[in-house]
């Protein structure tokens, strides 16, 4: 069976953006894999990867409507970590941490670029 297994988002910023995901993705245990050629960078975490790169045709990079990618943790504890780190790291919230329906909890964010991810614990 397929699983999604990487997400990448666009930065016009890239120093900055890779401080803010270094700071980010470092807090959960995701580790820097390599340098991308346009200048970002790929991180690997438990079973997958999250990028954040230069657009691949070289035009600005855009926040995509509707378009999130999401972290799944252990704890609610957790969820709220994550997002408190994202603010302090200069992201914008989204949605407070909370039950968002029975057994789901989730909390929403934006990056220094305007791309939206969240944290979530189902269950």
């Amino acid at each position: 069976m397929a699983k999604v297994n990487y997400v990448t988002v666009g930065s016009n910023d890239l120093e900055k953006a890779k401080a803010f995901y270094d700071g980010l993705l470092g807090s959960i245990g995701f580790k820097p894999l390599f340098e991308h050629p346009s200048g970002g960078r790929l991180y690997r975490g438990d079973g997958c990867m999250f990028g954040v790169l230069g657009p691949f045709d070289g035009n600005p990079a855009c926040i995509g409507n509707g378009m999130m990618g999401g972290f799944a943790f252990d704890t609610v504890e957790e969820v709220d970590v994550f997002h408190a780190k994202a603010l302090e790291l200069g992201g914008k919230d989204e949605g407070s941490p909370g039950a968002r329906m029975p057994k789901a909890y989730f909390a929403y964010f934006r990056d220094l670029d305007g791309n939206k991810l969240c944290g979530y614990k189902i269950g």
